[in-house]
């Protein structure tokens, strides 16, 4: 499918956003056998695996006791923040904080990372995106990964929406803005 210049972007898939975390995606759960063959397909092909995440301060602005939309979540170095036990990252596993600052909120694993340069200085040019949620993190990174022109892969059965009723409109909208929908497990 994909040649060496390819890397496994893996978003935000801690444990307070799949079920029973602080700001639960529904139906989280499924995307774990899509998202481990993914990470075996990237191993085997040696492409980098990505790992971004929510790593919030204490009192963040997106929070809703100082006025943001979501309740508290990924707190840094709480359990919340780390990775899901069932996703099987890999130890070499690049990994991205984003929405470290108190005052400024990030959807994006490229906004404020610098994650593009990180990319583009190891030759990649096709991201193949999972993770959480997609109509909030994974829509805004794929739209980034977009607009800094990289060809991005998204995996269809490796996300779930925060809402249900708005998935179906978002993979429209990511696909007119020129991603590819995987809609196969590996």
């Amino acid at each position: 499918m994909k040649d060496k210049n390819t890397a496994l972007l893996l978003v935000d898939i801690q444990n307070d956003f799949c079920e029973g975390g602080a700001l639960e995606v529904p139906e989280s759960d499924a995307i774990f056998d899509t998202v481990n063959r993914w990470i075996e397909r990237a191993q085997d092909n040696a492409w980098p695996v990505i790992a971004s995440r929510d790593w919030h301060p204490k009192e963040h602005c997106s929070f809703e006791e100082r006025g943001g939309p979501w309740p508290e979540h990924c707190v840094q170095d709480t359990p919340g923040a780390t990775f899901h036990p069932r996703m099987q990252l890999p130890a070499e596993a690049v990994r991205v904080s984003k929405g470290t600052a108190f005052e400024t909120d990030r959807y994006s694993a490229f906004d404020g990372t610098e994650l593009d340069q990180y990319l583009k200085r190891h030759g990649i040019r096709t991201v193949v995106v999972a993770g959480l949620a997609l109509d909030v993190c994974v829509q805004a990174t794929v739209r980034d990964a977009l607009e800094h022109g990289f060809e991005v892969d998204l995996l269809v059965e490796g996300t779930r929406a925060v809402d249900r009723d708005k998935g179906s409109k978002v993979l429209s909208e990511l696909e007119e803005k020129g991603a590819n929908l995987v809609r196969e497990a590996a």
